[in-house]
């Protein structure tokens, strides 16, 4: 019969603990897994709607500035290097002038904007008007972006 010592049983059993533990730590159980998830899903509720309400704010702002911006300062250019001419057809005749293209008469929502001047004035507007139709991209909603009115 083989004599076993002590030292080399309790070394066998290290081992052995040692390779169970290391299988143990090798992956993430389901319910660690479940965990992870569903923090993930309350943080992404939480933060989402938050990210979406700025983009479609920064949309409209910049609405807003480029239908400023054509109206106050485009197009008011365009008549002084085109004296006589009086209303240019549209804003791509402004934009072309300019160096521009068709994607700069466009609304973030990619709806063209709308020139008004002369006899075809919105109530309320003075001189020249732009409009952009908005998110909804329909024509006298309430999220109409105006530059003859202030921002909303």
């Amino acid at each position: 019969m083989k004599r076993i010592s002590l030292g080399h049983l309790l070394g066998r059993l290290r081992r052995r603990q040692s390779v169970a533990r290391r299988a143990a730590q090798r992956g993430l159980t389901l319910l660690e897994i479940m965990i992870v998830i569903a923090i993930l899903g309350i943080l992404i509720a939480i933060v989402a709607p938050r990210l979406f309400g700025a983009k479609d704010k920064a949309d409209k702002d910049l609405a807003k500035l480029a239908a400023d911006q054509w109206a106050f300062k485009e197009v008011p250019m365009w008549q002084a290097m085109n004296s006589g001419k009086g209303c240019p057809e549209n804003l791509l005749m402004v934009a072309q002038s300019v160096g521009k293209g068709q994607s700069d008469v466009e609304d973030p929502w990619g709806t063209p904007y709308e020139l008004f001047c002369g006899n075809n004035l919105p109530p309320g507007a003075v001189g020249i008007a732009v409009l952009s139709y908005g998110p909804d991209k329909k024509k006298g909603t309430e999220d109409d972006i105006k530059s003859w009115e202030k921002n909303k």
